[in-house]
Protein backbone atom coordinates (compact mmCIF):
# COMPACT_ATOMS: atom_id res chain seq x y z
CA UNK A 1 0.00 0.00 0.00
CA UNK A 2 1.40 3.22 -0.57
CA UNK A 3 0.68 5.60 2.10
CA UNK A 4 -2.33 8.26 1.71
CA UNK A 5 -0.87 11.69 0.13
CA UNK A 6 -1.40 14.11 3.00
CA UNK A 7 0.02 14.85 6.16
CA UNK A 8 -2.37 14.92 8.66
CA UNK A 9 -2.05 17.98 11.45
CA UNK A 10 -4.55 18.75 14.18
CA UNK A 11 -5.04 22.40 15.41
CA UNK A 12 -6.96 23.55 18.92
CA UNK A 13 -6.91 25.94 21.56
CA UNK A 14 -4.05 23.91 23.60
CA UNK A 15 -3.05 20.66 21.77
CA UNK A 16 -1.40 17.12 22.43
CA UNK A 17 0.38 14.88 20.33
CA UNK A 18 -1.15 11.72 17.94
CA UNK A 19 -0.09 9.83 15.24
CA UNK A 20 -1.83 7.99 12.25
CA UNK A 21 -0.03 4.87 10.38
CA UNK A 22 -1.24 6.21 7.26
CA UNK A 23 -0.04 10.07 8.05
CA UNK A 24 3.26 9.50 10.08
CA UNK A 25 4.69 13.01 10.19
CA UNK A 26 1.88 14.52 12.68
CA UNK A 27 2.38 18.16 14.10
CA UNK A 28 0.18 19.92 16.32
CA UNK A 29 -0.21 23.41 17.08
CA UNK A 30 -2.60 26.42 18.38
CA UNK A 31 -5.15 27.72 16.17
CA UNK A 32 -3.89 31.39 17.29
CA UNK A 33 -0.79 30.70 16.25
CA UNK A 34 -1.59 29.78 12.75
CA UNK A 35 -0.79 32.17 9.68
CA UNK A 36 -2.50 31.55 6.12
CA UNK A 37 -0.20 31.76 3.16
CA UNK A 38 -1.06 32.24 -0.82
CA UNK A 39 -0.38 28.82 -1.05
CA UNK A 40 -2.76 27.51 1.27
CA UNK A 41 -6.77 25.92 1.18
CA UNK A 42 -9.18 26.85 4.17
CA UNK A 43 -12.14 24.58 4.35
CA UNK A 44 -15.00 25.43 7.04
CA UNK A 45 -17.37 23.20 7.46
CA UNK A 46 -20.82 24.92 7.45
CA UNK A 47 -24.23 23.81 8.86
CA UNK A 48 -27.11 24.98 7.00
CA UNK A 49 -28.70 28.24 7.15
CA UNK A 50 -25.75 29.26 9.89
CA UNK A 51 -23.25 30.96 7.28
CA UNK A 52 -22.15 33.65 10.16
CA UNK A 53 -20.73 31.15 12.50
CA UNK A 54 -17.37 31.63 10.60
CA UNK A 55 -15.61 35.41 10.38
CA UNK A 56 -13.68 34.37 6.59
CA UNK A 57 -17.77 34.52 5.65
CA UNK A 58 -18.18 38.62 6.64
CA UNK A 59 -16.07 39.32 3.38
CA UNK A 60 -18.11 41.33 1.24
CA UNK A 61 -16.53 39.19 -1.85
CA UNK A 62 -17.19 35.69 -0.23
CA UNK A 63 -20.92 37.06 0.56
CA UNK A 64 -21.99 38.06 -2.71
CA UNK A 65 -20.34 34.75 -4.48
CA UNK A 66 -22.49 32.77 -1.78
CA UNK A 67 -25.08 34.48 -2.34
CA UNK A 68 -25.12 33.78 -5.93
CA UNK A 69 -24.54 30.09 -5.60
CA UNK A 70 -27.14 30.08 -2.97
CA UNK A 71 -24.80 28.23 -1.14
CA UNK A 72 -27.08 27.55 2.36
CA UNK A 73 -24.77 24.60 3.68
CA UNK A 74 -26.75 21.74 3.16
CA UNK A 75 -25.39 18.49 3.75
CA UNK A 76 -22.65 17.67 0.89
CA UNK A 77 -22.76 20.26 -0.94
CA UNK A 78 -19.85 22.26 -1.67
CA UNK A 79 -18.51 25.32 -2.97
CA UNK A 80 -14.98 26.42 -3.89
CA UNK A 81 -13.89 30.25 -4.16
CA UNK A 82 -10.76 31.95 -5.26
CA UNK A 83 -9.81 33.37 -1.68
CA UNK A 84 -6.65 36.25 -1.87
CA UNK A 85 -9.01 38.63 0.05
CA UNK A 86 -8.79 36.38 2.77
CA UNK A 87 -4.84 35.25 2.43
CA UNK A 88 -5.73 31.96 1.13
CA UNK A 89 -5.47 30.38 -1.86
CA UNK A 90 -8.40 28.72 -2.35
CA UNK A 91 -11.60 28.69 0.08
CA UNK A 92 -14.11 25.59 -0.06
CA UNK A 93 -17.21 25.71 1.75
CA UNK A 94 -18.26 22.02 3.05
CA UNK A 95 -22.24 22.18 3.85
CA UNK A 96 -22.83 19.98 7.01
CA UNK A 97 -26.63 20.22 7.10
CA UNK A 98 -28.35 20.24 10.54
CA UNK A 99 -25.07 19.30 12.75
CA UNK A 100 -27.81 18.58 15.84
CA UNK A 101 -28.67 15.39 13.16
CA UNK A 102 -25.31 14.48 11.90
CA UNK A 103 -24.13 11.32 13.25
CA UNK A 104 -20.56 9.61 13.52
CA UNK A 105 -20.69 7.87 9.74
CA UNK A 106 -22.58 11.37 7.94
CA UNK A 107 -19.70 13.13 9.66
CA UNK A 108 -16.75 10.46 8.55
CA UNK A 109 -18.70 10.86 4.93
CA UNK A 110 -17.88 14.87 4.99
CA UNK A 111 -14.17 13.83 5.65
CA UNK A 112 -14.45 11.03 2.16
CA UNK A 113 -15.72 14.46 0.62
CA UNK A 114 -12.83 16.34 2.19
CA UNK A 115 -10.61 13.33 1.01
CA UNK A 116 -11.63 13.41 -2.90
CA UNK A 117 -11.59 17.13 -3.10
CA UNK A 118 -7.80 17.09 -2.16
CA UNK A 119 -7.00 13.91 -4.20
CA UNK A 120 -7.71 16.35 -7.25
CA UNK A 121 -6.16 19.77 -5.04
CA UNK A 122 -2.26 21.23 -5.54
CA UNK A 123 -2.57 22.87 -2.28
CA UNK A 124 0.32 22.60 -0.29
CA UNK A 125 -1.41 22.64 3.34
CA UNK A 126 -5.19 22.55 3.61
CA UNK A 127 -6.71 23.55 6.67
CA UNK A 128 -9.95 22.43 8.02
CA UNK A 129 -12.18 23.98 10.30
CA UNK A 130 -13.98 21.57 12.18
CA UNK A 131 -15.43 23.89 15.47
CA UNK A 132 -19.32 23.55 14.14
CA UNK A 133 -19.18 20.24 15.06
CA UNK A 134 -19.72 20.10 18.64
CA UNK A 135 -18.79 16.64 19.43
CA UNK A 136 -15.22 15.94 20.79
CA UNK A 137 -15.03 12.91 18.70
CA UNK A 138 -16.21 14.69 15.44
CA UNK A 139 -12.74 15.52 14.08
CA UNK A 140 -11.29 11.99 14.88
CA UNK A 141 -14.28 10.33 12.65
CA UNK A 142 -13.73 13.30 10.12
CA UNK A 143 -10.34 12.34 10.39
CA UNK A 144 -11.04 8.43 9.38
CA UNK A 145 -13.06 9.65 6.51
CA UNK A 146 -10.05 11.69 4.95
CA UNK A 147 -7.79 8.98 5.70
CA UNK A 148 -9.82 6.67 3.95
CA UNK A 149 -10.84 8.02 0.60
CA UNK A 150 -6.63 8.85 0.61
CA UNK A 151 -5.75 4.99 0.40
CA UNK A 152 -4.08 4.07 -3.10
CA UNK A 153 -2.61 0.24 -3.83
CA UNK A 154 -0.36 1.47 -6.81
CA UNK A 155 2.08 -1.04 -5.45
CA UNK A 156 2.38 -2.61 -9.50
CA UNK A 157 2.05 1.00 -11.44
CA UNK A 158 5.59 1.39 -13.01
CA UNK A 159 4.27 5.11 -12.83
CA UNK A 160 2.62 5.84 -10.06
CA UNK A 161 1.26 9.23 -9.36
CA UNK A 162 3.93 11.40 -7.34
CA UNK A 163 3.31 11.99 -3.95
CA UNK A 164 1.94 15.73 -2.97
CA UNK A 165 2.58 15.86 0.45
CA UNK A 166 -0.25 17.93 1.91
CA UNK A 167 -0.35 19.09 5.22
CA UNK A 168 -4.00 18.67 6.29
CA UNK A 169 -5.06 20.69 10.02
CA UNK A 170 -8.17 20.16 11.40
CA UNK A 171 -8.98 23.02 13.80
CA UNK A 172 -10.97 21.71 16.40
CA UNK A 173 -12.42 22.65 19.83
CA UNK A 174 -10.21 20.66 22.59
CA UNK A 175 -7.95 18.37 21.49
CA UNK A 176 -7.25 16.69 24.97
CA UNK A 177 -10.95 15.33 24.46
CA UNK A 178 -10.63 14.38 20.89
CA UNK A 179 -7.56 12.42 21.99
CA UNK A 180 -8.60 9.11 22.70
CA UNK A 181 -11.14 8.81 19.78
CA UNK A 182 -8.50 10.43 17.15
CA UNK A 183 -6.01 7.14 18.74
CA UNK A 184 -8.86 5.05 18.01
CA UNK A 185 -9.32 5.62 14.16
CA UNK A 186 -6.73 5.41 13.54
CA UNK A 187 -5.73 2.05 14.58
CA UNK A 188 -8.87 1.29 12.98
CA UNK A 189 -7.69 2.69 9.45
CA UNK A 190 -4.40 0.55 9.74
CA UNK A 191 -6.49 -2.45 10.35
CA UNK A 192 -8.62 -1.30 6.98
CA UNK A 193 -5.75 -0.82 5.22
CA UNK A 194 -4.33 -4.20 5.95
CA UNK A 195 -7.46 -5.42 4.85
CA UNK A 196 -7.69 -4.05 1.43
CA UNK A 197 -4.09 -4.72 0.80
CA UNK A 198 -4.13 -8.21 1.36
CA UNK A 199 -7.72 -8.06 -0.98
CA UNK A 200 -6.21 -6.02 -3.45
CA UNK A 201 -3.08 -8.27 -4.01
CA UNK A 202 -3.12 -10.83 -6.70
CA UNK A 203 -3.34 -14.83 -5.84
CA UNK A 204 0.31 -15.10 -6.70
CA UNK A 205 1.80 -13.35 -4.15
CA UNK A 206 -1.33 -13.79 -1.22
CA UNK A 207 -1.95 -17.55 -0.52
CA UNK A 208 -2.38 -19.48 2.45
CA UNK A 209 0.85 -19.27 3.60
CA UNK A 210 2.33 -16.16 2.51
CA UNK A 211 -1.45 -15.10 4.12
CA UNK A 212 -0.35 -16.49 7.34
CA UNK A 213 3.26 -14.73 7.27
CA UNK A 214 0.83 -11.51 7.73
CA UNK A 215 -0.37 -12.32 10.18
CA UNK A 216 2.60 -13.48 11.90
CA UNK A 217 3.84 -9.74 11.75
CA UNK A 218 1.67 -8.91 14.42
CA UNK A 219 3.22 -10.99 16.82
CA UNK A 220 5.25 -7.70 17.32
CA UNK A 221 1.87 -5.68 18.59
CA UNK A 222 1.15 -8.62 21.20
CA UNK A 223 -0.42 -10.72 19.27
CA UNK A 224 -0.73 -14.49 20.08
CA UNK A 225 -0.33 -16.24 16.76
CA UNK A 226 -0.50 -19.90 15.56
CA UNK A 227 -0.91 -21.83 12.13
CA UNK A 228 -2.08 -25.11 11.73
CA UNK A 229 -0.23 -26.71 8.98
CA UNK A 230 -1.49 -29.97 6.88
CA UNK A 231 -0.37 -32.43 9.72
CA UNK A 232 -1.77 -30.69 12.49
CA UNK A 233 -5.02 -30.10 10.42
CA UNK A 234 -4.98 -33.78 9.62
CA UNK A 235 -4.53 -34.52 13.41
CA UNK A 236 -7.27 -32.45 14.65
CA UNK A 237 -9.68 -34.00 11.98
CA UNK A 238 -10.12 -31.31 9.72
CA UNK A 239 -11.48 -33.34 6.58
CA UNK A 240 -13.04 -29.99 5.16
CA UNK A 241 -10.54 -27.42 4.59
CA UNK A 242 -8.46 -30.12 3.66
CA UNK A 243 -10.16 -31.79 0.96
CA UNK A 244 -10.91 -27.96 -0.14
CA UNK A 245 -7.13 -27.30 -0.43
CA UNK A 246 -5.41 -30.60 -1.47
CA UNK A 247 -6.24 -29.12 -5.56
CA UNK A 248 -3.26 -26.71 -5.00
CA UNK A 249 0.32 -26.88 -4.88
CA UNK A 250 -0.10 -24.00 -2.17
CA UNK A 251 -1.20 -26.49 0.63
CA UNK A 252 -3.71 -24.77 2.86
CA UNK A 253 -3.32 -23.20 6.31
CA UNK A 254 -5.67 -21.97 9.34
CA UNK A 255 -4.25 -19.44 11.76
CA UNK A 256 -5.28 -18.02 15.09
CA UNK A 257 -5.05 -14.61 15.84
CA UNK A 258 -5.66 -13.94 19.20
CA UNK A 259 -5.43 -10.45 21.44
CA UNK A 260 -6.07 -11.07 25.10
CA UNK A 261 -6.18 -7.82 27.26
CA UNK A 262 -9.31 -8.92 29.17
CA UNK A 263 -10.16 -11.93 31.57
CA UNK A 264 -13.59 -12.09 29.97
CA UNK A 265 -14.17 -15.22 27.81
CA UNK A 266 -13.28 -14.68 24.34
CA UNK A 267 -15.47 -13.04 21.68
CA UNK A 268 -14.74 -15.10 18.35
CA UNK A 269 -13.68 -14.54 14.67
CA UNK A 270 -13.73 -16.95 11.74
CA UNK A 271 -13.18 -15.37 8.62
CA UNK A 272 -13.15 -17.32 5.31
CA UNK A 273 -9.37 -17.24 3.34
CA UNK A 274 -10.13 -18.78 -0.26
CA UNK A 275 -7.19 -17.10 -1.37
CA UNK A 276 -7.94 -17.73 -4.57
CA UNK A 277 -11.24 -19.57 -6.38
CA UNK A 278 -11.66 -21.42 -9.59
CA UNK A 279 -14.61 -23.16 -8.70
CA UNK A 280 -12.67 -26.14 -8.85
CA UNK A 281 -14.00 -29.08 -11.15
CA UNK A 282 -17.34 -26.81 -11.21
CA UNK A 283 -15.45 -24.10 -12.78
CA UNK A 284 -16.28 -20.67 -12.80
CA UNK A 285 -16.82 -19.48 -16.34
CA UNK A 286 -17.14 -16.27 -16.41
CA UNK A 287 -14.01 -14.16 -16.51
CA UNK A 288 -15.47 -10.89 -15.06
CA UNK A 289 -16.27 -13.43 -12.29
CA UNK A 290 -13.01 -15.20 -11.94
CA UNK A 291 -10.90 -12.31 -12.03
CA UNK A 292 -12.49 -11.19 -8.74
CA UNK A 293 -11.45 -14.46 -6.96
CA UNK A 294 -8.53 -12.54 -5.17
CA UNK A 295 -11.26 -10.83 -2.93
CA UNK A 296 -12.65 -14.40 -2.07
CA UNK A 297 -10.75 -14.68 1.25
CA UNK A 298 -11.98 -10.81 2.30
CA UNK A 299 -13.77 -12.03 5.15
CA UNK A 300 -10.31 -13.63 6.63
CA UNK A 301 -8.60 -10.18 5.87
CA UNK A 302 -11.34 -8.77 7.77
CA UNK A 303 -10.68 -10.82 10.86
CA UNK A 304 -7.17 -10.24 10.50
CA UNK A 305 -7.64 -6.29 10.40
CA UNK A 306 -9.64 -5.97 12.89
CA UNK A 307 -7.23 -8.10 15.25
CA UNK A 308 -4.77 -5.22 14.20
CA UNK A 309 -6.96 -2.90 15.00
CA UNK A 310 -7.64 -3.65 18.30
CA UNK A 311 -4.24 -4.61 19.43
CA UNK A 312 -2.89 -0.72 18.08
CA UNK A 313 -5.08 0.43 20.10
CA UNK A 314 -4.22 -1.98 23.34
CA UNK A 315 -8.26 -2.35 23.52
CA UNK A 316 -9.27 -4.06 27.03
CA UNK A 317 -10.78 -6.97 25.09
CA UNK A 318 -10.43 -11.06 24.45
CA UNK A 319 -10.82 -12.03 21.14
CA UNK A 320 -8.98 -14.94 18.96
CA UNK A 321 -9.95 -14.30 15.46
CA UNK A 322 -9.35 -17.63 13.20
CA UNK A 323 -9.08 -17.70 9.59
CA UNK A 324 -9.58 -20.68 7.85
CA UNK A 325 -7.17 -20.62 4.45
CA UNK A 326 -7.44 -22.29 1.36
CA UNK A 327 -6.65 -22.44 -3.04
CA UNK A 328 -9.29 -24.01 -4.52
CA UNK A 329 -7.55 -25.24 -7.57
CA UNK A 330 -7.99 -28.03 -10.36
CA UNK A 331 -5.76 -31.13 -10.65
CA UNK A 332 -5.38 -34.49 -10.41
CA UNK A 333 -5.11 -34.09 -6.77
CA UNK A 334 -8.50 -31.74 -6.20
CA UNK A 335 -11.93 -32.30 -4.60
CA UNK A 336 -14.12 -34.18 -7.16
CA UNK A 337 -18.09 -32.97 -7.39
CA UNK A 338 -19.94 -36.27 -5.29
CA UNK A 339 -16.86 -36.67 -2.88
CA UNK A 340 -17.88 -36.93 0.59
CA UNK A 341 -15.52 -35.46 3.52
CA UNK A 342 -15.56 -35.27 7.43
CA UNK A 343 -15.17 -32.52 9.47
CA UNK A 344 -13.59 -31.93 12.52
CA UNK A 345 -17.20 -31.64 14.27
CA UNK A 346 -17.45 -35.67 13.03
CA UNK A 347 -20.38 -34.59 10.45
CA UNK A 348 -19.84 -36.02 6.90
CA UNK A 349 -20.28 -33.82 3.83
CA UNK A 350 -21.17 -34.70 0.37
CA UNK A 351 -19.55 -32.28 -2.15
CA UNK A 352 -22.03 -31.57 -4.86
CA UNK A 353 -20.46 -28.51 -6.11
CA UNK A 354 -17.22 -27.60 -5.84
CA UNK A 355 -17.44 -24.06 -5.85
CA UNK A 356 -19.42 -24.53 -2.77
CA UNK A 357 -16.21 -24.44 -0.89
CA UNK A 358 -16.33 -21.32 1.37
CA UNK A 359 -18.69 -23.17 3.64
CA UNK A 360 -16.46 -26.56 4.28
CA UNK A 361 -13.40 -24.24 5.48
CA UNK A 362 -15.44 -22.20 7.39
CA UNK A 363 -17.27 -25.68 9.29
CA UNK A 364 -13.80 -26.37 10.70
CA UNK A 365 -13.00 -22.94 11.43
CA UNK A 366 -16.07 -22.57 13.45
CA UNK A 367 -16.16 -25.71 15.20
CA UNK A 368 -12.23 -25.03 15.67
CA UNK A 369 -12.88 -21.45 17.48
CA UNK A 370 -15.59 -23.05 19.67
CA UNK A 371 -14.08 -26.24 21.03
CA UNK A 372 -10.52 -24.95 21.62
CA UNK A 373 -11.84 -20.99 22.81
CA UNK A 374 -15.42 -21.63 24.32
CA UNK A 375 -16.24 -17.96 23.33
CA UNK A 376 -19.51 -16.49 24.50
CA UNK A 377 -20.30 -15.22 21.40
CA UNK A 378 -18.85 -16.13 17.66
CA UNK A 379 -19.46 -14.21 14.32
CA UNK A 380 -17.93 -15.53 11.28
CA UNK A 381 -17.88 -13.26 8.20
CA UNK A 382 -17.57 -14.66 4.25
CA UNK A 383 -17.90 -13.63 0.60
CA UNK A 384 -20.18 -16.57 0.73
CA UNK A 385 -23.11 -16.52 -1.94
CA UNK A 386 -24.31 -14.55 -5.22
CA UNK A 387 -27.63 -14.99 -3.56
CA UNK A 388 -27.05 -12.76 -0.91
CA UNK A 389 -25.26 -10.13 -3.70
CA UNK A 390 -29.39 -10.59 -5.49
CA UNK A 391 -30.57 -9.84 -2.74
CA UNK A 392 -28.92 -6.78 -0.81
CA UNK A 393 -26.48 -6.09 -3.45
CA UNK A 394 -23.88 -4.11 -2.02
CA UNK A 395 -25.78 -1.90 0.37
CA UNK A 396 -26.30 -3.90 2.73
CA UNK A 397 -24.00 -6.93 4.39
CA UNK A 398 -26.51 -9.72 4.94
CA UNK A 399 -26.82 -11.12 8.77
CA UNK A 400 -28.16 -14.44 9.53
CA UNK A 401 -28.52 -15.21 13.11
CA UNK A 402 -31.27 -16.41 15.47
CA UNK A 403 -29.41 -15.04 18.54
CA UNK A 404 -31.91 -11.64 19.13
CA UNK A 405 -29.30 -9.98 21.21
CA UNK A 406 -26.39 -9.96 18.42
CA UNK A 407 -28.46 -9.26 15.36
CA UNK A 408 -29.64 -5.94 17.51
CA UNK A 409 -25.44 -5.44 18.59
CA UNK A 410 -24.43 -5.68 15.06
CA UNK A 411 -27.08 -3.54 13.13
CA UNK A 412 -26.18 -1.41 15.59
CA UNK A 413 -22.31 -1.31 15.11
CA UNK A 414 -23.26 -1.64 11.18
CA UNK A 415 -25.63 1.80 11.47
CA UNK A 416 -22.62 3.66 13.41
CA UNK A 417 -20.13 2.78 10.89
CA UNK A 418 -21.56 2.47 7.89
CA UNK A 419 -21.21 -0.86 7.30
CA UNK A 420 -24.52 -2.25 7.46
CA UNK A 421 -26.40 -5.52 7.79
CA UNK A 422 -29.40 -6.40 6.82
CA UNK A 423 -31.28 -9.25 8.51
CA UNK A 424 -31.73 -12.55 6.25
CA UNK A 425 -34.08 -15.65 7.20
CA UNK A 426 -32.53 -18.44 9.35
CA UNK A 427 -34.31 -21.55 11.09
CA UNK A 428 -34.97 -24.82 10.81
CA UNK A 429 -37.32 -24.28 7.73
CA UNK A 430 -33.71 -24.38 5.40
CA UNK A 431 -32.86 -28.05 6.46
CA UNK A 432 -34.59 -29.74 3.84
CA UNK A 433 -32.36 -27.71 1.22
CA UNK A 434 -29.13 -29.11 2.60
CA UNK A 435 -30.03 -33.18 2.64
CA UNK A 436 -27.51 -35.74 1.70
CA UNK A 437 -28.72 -39.37 0.63
CA UNK A 438 -24.82 -40.36 1.15
CA UNK A 439 -23.77 -37.92 3.70
CA UNK A 440 -25.24 -36.31 6.81
CA UNK A 441 -25.25 -32.67 4.95
CA UNK A 442 -24.71 -31.90 1.32
CA UNK A 443 -22.69 -28.53 0.72
CA UNK A 444 -25.29 -26.93 -1.53
CA UNK A 445 -28.92 -26.04 -1.24
CA UNK A 446 -31.82 -26.14 -3.96
CA UNK A 447 -33.03 -22.95 -4.00
CA UNK A 448 -32.18 -20.01 -1.10
CA UNK A 449 -28.85 -19.82 -1.32
CA UNK A 450 -28.36 -17.44 1.36
CA UNK A 451 -29.99 -18.91 3.80
CA UNK A 452 -29.50 -22.33 3.40
CA UNK A 453 -25.42 -21.57 3.08
CA UNK A 454 -26.38 -20.35 6.52
CA UNK A 455 -28.10 -22.59 8.04
CA UNK A 456 -25.35 -25.06 7.09
CA UNK A 457 -23.25 -23.03 9.03
CA UNK A 458 -25.23 -23.10 12.12
CA UNK A 459 -24.91 -26.55 12.37
CA UNK A 460 -21.04 -26.08 13.24
CA UNK A 461 -21.85 -23.13 15.61
CA UNK A 462 -23.05 -25.70 19.11
CA UNK A 463 -25.03 -23.45 21.61
CA UNK A 464 -22.81 -20.03 21.03
CA UNK A 465 -24.48 -17.24 20.19
CA UNK A 466 -23.50 -17.02 16.47
CA UNK A 467 -24.18 -15.11 13.97
CA UNK A 468 -23.09 -15.43 10.31
CA UNK A 469 -21.86 -12.01 8.06
CA UNK A 470 -22.49 -12.49 4.31
CA UNK A 471 -20.25 -9.82 2.86
CA UNK A 472 -20.25 -11.31 -0.67
CA UNK A 473 -20.55 -7.55 -2.81
CA UNK A 474 -19.32 -5.94 -0.36
CA UNK A 475 -16.12 -6.58 -0.38
CA UNK A 476 -15.24 -4.77 -3.44
CA UNK A 477 -15.09 -1.28 -4.77
CA UNK A 478 -16.03 -0.92 -8.40
CA UNK A 479 -15.35 2.76 -8.53
CA UNK A 480 -14.65 5.59 -5.71
CA UNK A 481 -17.13 6.51 -3.41
CA UNK A 482 -17.22 7.74 -0.04
CA UNK A 483 -14.93 6.42 2.16
CA UNK A 484 -14.41 3.48 -0.81
CA UNK A 485 -11.92 3.33 -3.47
CA UNK A 486 -11.87 0.96 -6.36
CA UNK A 487 -10.72 -2.69 -5.14
CA UNK A 488 -10.72 -4.06 -1.49
CA UNK A 489 -12.79 -1.97 0.54
CA UNK A 490 -11.51 -3.57 4.29
CA UNK A 491 -15.80 -4.22 4.83
CA UNK A 492 -16.26 -5.68 8.37
CA UNK A 493 -12.99 -3.96 10.13
CA UNK A 494 -15.00 -0.69 11.03
CA UNK A 495 -18.06 -2.98 12.07
CA UNK A 496 -16.68 -5.99 13.59
CA UNK A 497 -14.11 -3.40 16.07
CA UNK A 498 -17.59 -1.71 16.90
CA UNK A 499 -19.41 -4.48 17.78
CA UNK A 500 -16.64 -5.36 19.71
CA UNK A 501 -15.52 -2.90 21.83
CA UNK A 502 -19.33 -2.48 22.49
CA UNK A 503 -20.02 -5.40 24.43
CA UNK A 504 -20.86 -5.98 27.45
Amino acid sequence: MKNPRWKLTLIALGLASCGLQAMPQISLSTADTQTATTKDTLVLLVAENSLQHHPQLNDVTVQKIVQQEKFTGKNGKKLEILAPMLGYSRLLLLGTGDTTKLTQADITELGADIGAYLAKSNAEKVRVDTTVLKDASASAWLAQGVELRSYRFDKYKTKAKEDKNQQVELVVRDINASQKALSQAQAINQGVFLARDLVNEPAAEIYPESFAAEALALKKLGVKVEVLDEAAMEKLGMGAILAVGKGSKRPPRMVIAHWQNSKQAPLAMVGKGITFDTGGYNLKTDAASIVRMTSDMAGAAAVLGTIKALALQKAEVNVVGVMALAENMISDRAMLPGDIVKSASGLTIQVNNTDAEGRLVLADGLWYAREKYKPRAMIDIATLTGAKVGALGSYYAGLFSEHEAVVQQLTAAGEKVEEEVWRLPLNSKFADEMKSDLADLSNTGKTAGASSAAWFLQQFTGNTPWAHIDIAGNALANSDKGVHVTGGTGFGVRLLTEWTLTQP
